[in-house]
């Protein structure tokens, strides 16, 4: 989920399990709706109540691979929303969150982040009009 101040700057969130900043965000519960999640993350996550406005874009790929500690590994497929803050008060959630601050692009460069910010935060900055996703080169398989 991504929000902005009025500087143009990104909110970002300081995760407690290995203390790197990312966008607010989490994982969709049973029978909830994505949007709902995203807003309801931000909330959990931030404090702040937001109105989702647009997606940003649809991520994945090999950045987008999580080892857990039992060895397994999934790829995410992650929609990130963008929304406008309209209550609530900015502060950490003290369990998952550590931090929540909002950063400029220049000074992400200085954060501690995951590989797969990047490719999202180069969406948001740029302000694309359009939703972001990469394009497939899939093919089926030849013809024996």
């Amino acid at each position: 989920m991504i929000t902005k101040d009025e500087y143009g700057r990104v909110l970002l969130v300081q995760h407690e399990n290995e203390k790197v900043w990312v966008v607010p965000g989490g994982a969709v519960e049973p029978n909830e709706v994505p949007a709902e999640a995203a807003a309801r993350e931000m909330w959990e996550e931030t404090g702040l109540e937001v109105d989702l406005t647009r997606i940003v874009g649809v991520y994945g790929g090999p950045e987008f691979v999580v080892t857990y500690g039992n060895g397994d590994q999934c790829s995410y497929m992650t929609v990130v929303f963008e929304g406008r803050p309209i209550g609530g008060q900015l502060r950490p959630d003290g369990i998952e969150t550590l931090d929540v601050r909002y950063f400029a692009r220049e000074d992400v460069a200085t954060l501690r982040t995951p590989v797969w910010l990047e490719e999202i935060l180069s969406d948001v900055f740029e302000e694309r009009n359009s939703t972001s996703f990469r394009p497939s080169d899939w093919a089926p398989p030849a013809s024996a």
